[in-house]
């Protein structure tokens, strides 16, 4: 509701830093925020493609993770607030679309999007960080905000059937602690990187505390699939 204090995501842990973890939730920026005036309509954001691949396959959808780099500004005066690209050795940034993983006008403004394509997308204050706006950014009260994104990938997200199959091993529809666990395992010798050996028991509790609503100590398709844009 408008005059509320947008809440706000706290980037993911080092443990978890680079881990394509399909019940993690990723941020786009350092501390994202709930935009303010949720119900503002989709036409209020202004997209300018400025490029277009010849090949535009897949296009983004509710639901897919995207692989990114965009600078932000405020439009104002035209100042830069945010660069992906100094950021995490200037990796591109991984996210959720559509679920409230970054500011309400980026979700709006990074639909239909493909591989390669380029825009550059003004946000109002009302889709972005209202009156508030958000002191740790630099991004003042009433800020409209323009982003230059660059799109380089459209993956299957993480609450897709197809991840929800490939840890359920046994096929039960539920997912138990030992199948996300081989689950973790098998990700953290894929991705290789050092981490201390509690990370595995801290990622895995925290995934059921998040996750396992009704506490039966299994993660019914249900409780997984919170994004609902698959049917299981």
């Amino acid at each position: 509701a408008a005059g509320t204090v947008p809440r706000r995501r706290a980037p993911a842990s080092d443990m978890g830093r680079g881990l394509p973890l399909l019940l993690l939730p990723l941020a786009l920026l350092a501390a994202p925020a709930r935009a303010e005036g949720g119900t503002a309509a989709a036409e209020e954001v202004q997209i300018e493609v400025l490029h277009l691949p010849e090949a535009c396959s897949p296009k983004s959808k509710k639901g897919d993770l995207l692989n990114a780099h965009y600078d932000g500004f405020l439009a104002s005066d035209g100042s830069k607030f945010y660069c992906s690209r100094t950021q995490n050795e200037g990796h591109p940034k991984w996210f959720v679309l559509g679920v409230g993983q970054v500011i309400k006008g980026l979700d709006i403004a990074m639909m239909n999007m493909c591989p390669g394509e380029k825009r550059k997308v003004t946000i109002p204050p009302s889709l972005a960080y209202g009156q508030q706006g958000y002191a740790q950014g630099k991004i003042p009260p009433n800020a409209t905000l323009i982003f230059e994104i660059e799109l380089y990938a459209v993956n299957k997200g993480p609450r897709s059937v197809e991840a929800f199959n490939q840890i359920d091993k046994d096929g039960d529809k539920k997912l138990s602690e030992l199948e996300i666990s081989q689950y973790l395992k098998e990700e953290f010798a894929r991705d290789g990187k050092k981490r201390h050996p509690s990370a595995h028991d801290e990622i895995l509790a925290d995934i059921f505390k998040k996750n396992d609503h009704d506490g039966d100590g299994f993660i019914s398709a249900k409780e997984y699939n919170v994004y609902q844009h698959d049917e299981l």
